[in-house]
């Protein structure tokens, strides 16, 4: 078995148009420091993987790869069959949460258009198409009646729900989703999850979820990427949240407790990922 990996499980049922994300014995770094190696992993449409493990892990770094900003230190990196590139419109992206300004003067409306016209040189689109899309990626996550609020004075689960739109005003094939989660009381959490869920049905969109919060993922996710100490395993939850899986993955002993539909991870090493007492932290840095 490789000292970088424990296993891949099944991208999922085949694909007319092949997977949505291809990764080819991949590795990430930054400098002299690698984060992982030898990731292979493919993700179809409507799958919705999620991405768990400690900060400073490589979790964000996958998403970064993912979105074009960094190119891999070895292997090869497919979205939709070519290599990915900055700002495409077939890629949302929900960001981790940051504070707003009470008094930022940007209403939900606008923060949802940026999604469609932030990343564009020159003009957006025609002011009736845009509104048009602007309004159907409202709708989707339920944000019509705070639409024209402004965004710092709103509720952290209600800014949660425009970030979405923003994501989805593109109609993108692929959504990455970095702790989508974070910060959001448990009712919040299960909305953002439904939403998550009711996209990649409705629209056959891929989602790739970076969490801490396991428990609340656990009945959607088809595939969990646990990264953990430059090693790696994937497979469905019931594989990958083993006391046997992470105690290879961590070289320590490691029990999974699973009461009453609920997920605890109990002996791991201090760093390590504890999903109901950690929350989100920047990942060092993006790292």
């Amino acid at each position: 078995m490789s000292p970088h990996h424990l296993g891949q499980g099944p991208a999922g049922p085949p694909e007319a148009g092949g997977p949505v994300v291809r990764l080819e014995h991949v590795a990430a770094g930054y400098g002299h420091r690698a984060v992982w190696s030898d990731l292979t992993l493919d993700v179809a449409p409507r799958e919705l993987v999620a991405v768990l493990g400690a900060n400073g892990t490589g979790k964000t770094t996958l998403l970064r790869l993912l979105l074009g900003q960094i190119s891999p230190t070895a292997g090869r990196v497919g979205v939709l069959g070519a290599p990915p590139r900055r700002g495409s419109p077939r890629v949302g992206y929900v960001p981790q949460q940051r504070a707003l300004d009470s008094e930022l003067p940007l209403r939900g409306v606008d923060l949802v258009r940026l999604g469609l016209d932030g990343h564009r040189w020159g003009p957006g689109l025609p002011s009736a198409s845009a509104r048009a899309r602007v309004g159907r990626a409202l709708a989707a996550v339920g944000a019509e009646s705070y639409a024209t609020a402004p965004v710092g004075r709103l509720s952290g689960g209600e800014q949660q729900r425009l970030r979405l739109a923003q994501a989805l005003v593109s109609d993108p094939v692929l959504l990455l989703a970095d702790e989508p989660l974070a910060s959001l009381d448990l009712a919040s959490q299960q909305q953002v999850m439904t939403l998550l869920d009711a996209r990649r049905r409705d629209a056959d969109t891929a989602v790739v979820l970076v969490t801490h919060e396991v428990n609340p993922v656990l009945p959607y996710a088809d595939r969990i990427l646990y990264l953990a100490g430059g090693r790696w395993a994937a497979g469905p939850p019931t594989d990958v949240l083993t006391s046997e899986t992470l105690s290879l993955l961590y070289g320590a002993r490691v029990d999974v407790v699973r009461v009453r539909g609920r997920v605890a991870i109990v002996g791991a090493p201090e760093d390590a990922h504890h999903p109901d007492h950690e929350r989100a932290g920047s990942d060092d840095g993006g790292r």
